[in-house]
């Protein structure tokens, strides 16, 4: 049985360093044996699918793959079509009302849970927001993540020990989501 995943790279293309060109990205996946490729944007998201492995097993396959045809490391989440729709579907802030750049949503390697954020004081970052989901922090920005400094906070190395995470904003998320159904 086959299924879809997006790829997400965390990290690459950003003020020019890491440069992995998705055209380059694609080949190398499908050198790995995958199909369907397709790619969204620069900042590292692909689409695909496999008739073997499981989410951490590809993000593996994925990470050794680029590092040896690039030369450096980078870090990947693979999640399939399921936990991207449910993610969008669980939206804890009302999406359909705001702009995309406000909301974001940092997908985890794995389980997080509240004790991780508890020297945070979230009433020092109003209006900003954030709220734990499935391996996700959906995170309420209203100036945009460029602005924000309850990102900062969550950004921070102390916080995501041990964890790949990587962001995107609402319009990518829900793109993955479409981009990831069956056709």
């Amino acid at each position: 049985m086959t299924t879809t995943y997006a790829a997400l790279l965390r990290g690459i293309n950003v003020g020019g360093a890491k440069k992995v060109p998705m055209a380059e990205l694609r080949t190398l996946m499908e050198g790995l044996g995958h199909s369907g490729v397709r790619s969204y944007l620069q900042s590292g998201q692909a689409v695909f699918t496999a008739d073997h492995g499981d989410e951490e097993s590809l993000a593996a396959e994925i990470t050794a793959a680029i590092e040896k045809t690039f030369g450096f490391s980078v870090d990947v989440i693979v999640r399939d079509h399921a936990y991207l729709a449910a993610i969008a579907d669980n939206c804890p802030f009302p999406a359909a009302e705001l702009e995309a750049k406000q909301l974001h949503v940092t997908y985890f390697s794995e389980p997080v849970d509240a004790t991780r954020f508890a020297a945070i004081d979230q009433q020092a970052f109003l209006p900003e927001e954030f709220r734990l989901g499935d391996r996700a922090l959906y995170l309420y920005a209203p100036d945009g993540l460029g602005r924000s400094k309850l990102a900062e906070q969550l950004a921070k190395p102390r916080v995501n020990k041990g964890l790949i995470a990587t962001s995107r904003n609402w319009n990518t998320v829900v793109k993955l989501v479409e981009m990831t159904a069956a056709e």
